[in-house]
């Protein structure tokens, strides 16, 4: 992972970059005393996987610097600061960072988000690389109606949002939201829904394949799960985990899932009861309030 460091404080970056080197976390590209500098290009010729900044610096802080680039950069970013604010936390992961350190730093944490933000830049990765690859065997769909490529760019963010944009069953959600919108928000039983969404794709066995789209949702919504499981479990008080926790999933379960994490369990589906109905409801409710 190639990693770039700013911060105005030359201790602390230093001390990132000794813990980098001595865990084998990465490659420090740059390590920068100021943000002034700091733009897309910059990162793209970099070719940084993970930005840590600093909050508080003289000239352009470290909000007004992710504002600046986070739309185009497709790597993570990692905020530190000294402020406990949790309105000035919140505006932070608004302008979109994905982890947010306390100052004074601790080696151990630092590690710990290091390989929890690297592990969901592989899975991201891997992800994306099978999606291209499962795309260049599949005919292209025809452009959908309007009105579907709308409620297709909202789900999108959702799943975005979630981590599971390029998850197997990404696309079947998709699908599911344009049919629940062509017919008016209704949503049937899953199981008549997703033979009816088969239907609808042209699959020639469409019991078959609604089968396989439940499996394929199941894991997705796993992997969103745990996804939020490990937001609550590097900072609590992120807005989105507040949001999402409760939202798209069974809190108690997202309680549980943060303890193996945190006792560093791998999770298994086994362990996890997968809400479909309320996690499909979810989405389409939100997607239709942002119309």
């Amino acid at each position: 992972m190639n990693i770039m460091l700013i911060d105005d404080d030359d201790a602390v970056r230093m001390m990132l970059q000794d813990i980098i080197e001595d865990y084998n976390l990465g490659d420090v590209t740059d390590s920068l005393g100021e943000a002034t500098e700091l733009t897309n290009e910059l990162l793209a010729e970099r070719r940084t996987d993970i930005l840590i900044i600093d909050m508080l610096m003289p000239g352009i802080d470290g909000i007004q610097a992710v504002n600046r680039i986070q739309e185009n950069f497709a790597g993570k970013i990692i905020m530190l600061s000294q402020v406990e604010s949790k309105d000035l936390v919140g505006k932070a992961y608004e302008q979109g960072i994905d982890y947010y350190i306390m100052k004074p730093l601790n080696r151990n944490e630092i590690v710990s988000v290091l390989k929890n933000v690297s592990e969901h830049l592989r899975l991201e990765s891997f992800a994306q690389t099978l999606q291209n690859s499962l795309l260049s065997l599949t005919p292209q769909a025809t452009p959908a109606p309007n009105p579907q490529k709308t409620i297709r760019s909202r789900t999108e963010s959702q799943l975005k949002e979630l981590g599971i944009l390029t998850a197997p069953g990404a696309q079947d959600l998709l699908n599911i939201m344009a049919y629940i919108e062509r017919n008016g928000g209704q949503i049937p039983a899953l199981k008549g829904l997703f033979t009816a969404v088969a239907e609808q794709n042209g699959a020639d066995d469409p019991a078959r394949e609604a089968k396989a789209m439940e499996q394929r949702l199941r894991r997705t919504i796993f992997q969103g799960h745990v996804n939020v499981a490990s937001m609550g479990v590097l900072d609590y008080t992120n807005p989105k985990f507040e949001d999402y926790a409760p939202l798209y999933f069974d809190y108690n379960d997202v309680r549980s899932t943060m303890r193996l994490l945190e006792n560093e369990e791998k999770p298994t589906t086994s362990q996890v009861h997968i809400n479909m109905k309320k996690f499909i409801h979810a989405i389409y409710d939100t997607a239709h309030r942002e119309k």
